[in-house]
């Protein structure tokens, strides 16, 4: 081991605290609640006490490590992605508190939710892609936990789902691991950007070993296609965990993203625009299908969905954009910083409604929030934020993604059929930010706005104490620095600043004035269409009225279009295991035949030899080789040879598709 061991504190803490939490949760509740908020600020203290280090980009390797080796670093964007992480779990953990006082199991719960502030935290500090992988796979099977808590058969399936992504996406990704160590023979992030900045070997293998890895990283990030666990696992999981689920494993996801578009593809457009069209169509069918959403927090999860493209969309123009991409680098940073605290706030509001009404249909809790003022504001500083309205976080990000695809159009000296496809972009670019108001609209309305024809008076019966003081803490703090980092946007570019080396860019070549007419008029376009689809589309073909009269929302979303039912559950409990059982038959078959050819031959031989023997003693021949060559291919062989060539032709088929 050398380098630097706080690093390997700020993995192992976490790891070593959980442990100890689960001991001493078996004789004291309270001491073990304490413990984890301790074990926590720790971990938090310690992170942001490593900012003067920074300069010197400190580092560990743990050579040795399973065959391979640790290795973890510290530098800007570590720096602010560790801070973030620790500040959220720090906040969850202090929430968690209240939120899971009348829950079982919660001795498991603080065991696995610790464990998995270290392996995340060993991803985001991961210098190699094997020390990633490691970590990543940790992360994964310690969350499936967190997921499946509340064990109803709900979340028995949402949890299902999420680790069959989970454990796919990894054995996929570890097929592009060994591709890059085959090809560029190394995993060291550095090395591999060095080797690909005057790479001229065999292209395309690099590009399927990067698709493989993505498949991994965006199952984790919640890209489409591969998206289903998210729609289901925020419903499911406690609302602490939809926090850190959303705010922070979704961004683990994007780290690995980042890697592969800064190290392996930095200034190549081919991989941009393959980011940008799968950037596009998460963006829009998350913020469309979150229309149609009458769960609170399942509306939040599309929501989830929808801002990983828009994140998704920077990277790409990261790559579009060249040696022009500052500003692009710095609305992907941004808005990943903005929607891990929009989503602390927005998740932890909502688990204030669970957790005292134990409903999340929108027509059961309408109105709870009435004469609720601390709920108000914490939720209306998550809506105001992620809608982009001038003057909170949400709008500085959003400006800086917009500005980079408005340059990508500036940047053509004629107009074209690709100059119109930017606009194109652009224009679904403005449309699912208005859609973003919209459905945030909706539930703002729901909770805060509008009465309950049935239960208001219930709802009215908790005002004043729904919530701790200590909760309020919790939420409070990250709700606030949503309006600050808005309203002093100096903040987010010297955020912005301290990060972009990770993504090897530069300062912008001129200063963004996020308050100039031009910025905020893109920002009032996307929120006058929000209002237009609110009014047409929310309140006139997504609501009704029930048998009294009363107006309730609805969900008229065919379920047949469901593809997690329709295709991948199909795919994971039928068609994957039966293609498994036919290259394992396969595999049997050829060991099979390869035995009973061996033993017929040597049968066969020794048959022949010992004719042979008695034939010259009688004088007469030895045979003919075709009556050996039907010793040696016996009928018991057939149906072997059958089995065989059936799989060898469905595993050509396959490697053919994949190929």
């Amino acid at each position: 081991m050398k380098g630097n061991y706080i690093l390997l504190f700020l993995v192992f803490w976490p790891i070593i605290g959980s442990l100890i939490t689960y001991i001493i949760g078996r004789k004291n509740k309270n001491m073990r609640d304490n413990f984890a908020i301790f074990v926590t600020a720790i971990e938090f203290i310690v992170m942001i006490s490593l900012y003067p280090t920074l300069e010197s980009q400190i580092s560990f390797q743990w050579s040795g490590f399973a065959g391979s080796r640790l290795y973890f670093k510290l530098d800007g964007f570590r720096f602010i992605y560790g801070t973030i992480t620790s500040f959220m779990w720090l906040c969850t953990t202090i929430f968690s508190k209240e939120y899971f006082a009348h829950y079982r199991n919660r001795n498991r719960y603080y065991l696995f939710m610790l464990m998995t502030l270290g392996a995340t935290i060993g991803v985001l500090l991961s210098s190699d892609l094997l020390t990633t992988f490691v970590m990543f796979e940790m992360m994964s099977f310690t969350s499936y936990v967190m997921v499946i808590h509340d064990e109803k058969v709900q979340s028995r399936e949402a949890a299902d789902t999420y680790i069959a992504v989970a454990v796919i996406g990894g054995l996929v990704m570890l097929m592009g691991i060994f591709l890059i160590i085959f090809h560029l023979r190394t995993t060291d992030f550095d090395e591999i950007h060095k080797i690909m900045l005057n790479y001229s070997g065999p292209k395309g293998q690099i590009y399927l070993a990067a698709i493989l890895l993505m498949v991994g990283f965006g199952g984790k990030a919640g890209m489409f296609p591969i998206h289903i666990w998210l729609p289901n696992a925020h419903p499911s999981a406690p609302a602490p965990a939809s926090a850190l689920l959303s705010g922070i494993l979704t961004k683990t996801g994007i780290f690995g993203a980042i890697v592969i578009s800064s190290n392996l593809f930095l200034y190549d457009a081919i991989w941009g625009i393959g980011i940008l069209l799968f950037g596009l169509i998460t963006m829009f069918i998350g913020a469309f299908l979150a229309l149609f959403s009458i769960d609170l927090k399942r509306t939040l999860a599309y929501s989830s969905v929808s801002q990983i493209g828009f994140i998704l969309i920077g990277l790409a123009m990261e790559d579009i954009l060249g040696e022009h991409n500052a500003l692009a680098i710095r609305g992907a940073l941004l808005h990943m910083v903005n929607h891990s605290l929009i989503k602390l706030v927005l998740f932890m509001a909502a688990g204030v409604v669970y957790m005292n009404l134990h409903e999340l249909n929108l027509n059961k809790v309408r109105g709870f929030g009435k004469k609720k003022p601390f709920l108000l504001f914490v939720f209306l500083m998550g809506v105001l934020s992620i809608i982009g309205m001038p003057s909170w976080s949400g709008y500085v990000s959003k400006t800086l993604l917009h500005e980079s695809i408005v340059e990508k159009i500036w940047l053509f000296e004629a107009y074209s059929s690709e100059a119109r496809f930017y606009q194109v972009v652009e224009g679904i670019f403005i449309l699912t930010g208005g859609f973003t108001t919209a459905y945030m609209t909706k539930i703002f309305v729901a909770l805060f706005i509008e009465e309950n024809p049935y239960f208001q008076d219930k709802h009215h019966a908790y005002n004043g104490k729904y919530i701790s003081k200590l909760g309020m803490l919790a939420i409070g703090i990250p709700a606030i620095l949503l309006f600050v980092f808005g309203v002093f946007p100096g903040i987010m570019d010297f955020i912005g600043k301290l990060g972009q080396e990770f993504f090897f860019g530069r300062d912008p070549a001129h200063e963004v004035h996020y308050f100039a007419w031009i910025n905020i008029r893109g920002a009032l376009a996307s929120l006058l269409i929000g209002a237009i689809v609110y009014i047409l589309i929310i309140r006139g073909y997504l609501m009704t009225k029930d048998k009294n009269g009363n107006s309730i929302y609805i969900n008229p979303w065919p379920k047949y279009l469901d593809i997690e039912n329709y295709i991948y559950r199909p795919a994971f409990n039928t068609i994957l295991p039966t293609i498994g059982e036919i290259i394992a038959k396969t595999i049997g078959n050829i060991v099979t035949f390869i035995g009973s050819l061996e033993y017929g031959i040597f049968k066969s031989v020794d048959r022949m030899y010992n004719e042979s023997i008695d034939n010259k003693v009688k004088g007469k021949s030895s045979g003919k080789l075709d009556e050996l060559l039907n010793q040696i291919m016996p009928n018991t062989l057939s149906s072997s040879l059958i089995q065989f060539t059936a799989g060898l032709v469905v595993i050509m088929i396959i490697v053919l598709l994949l190929s």
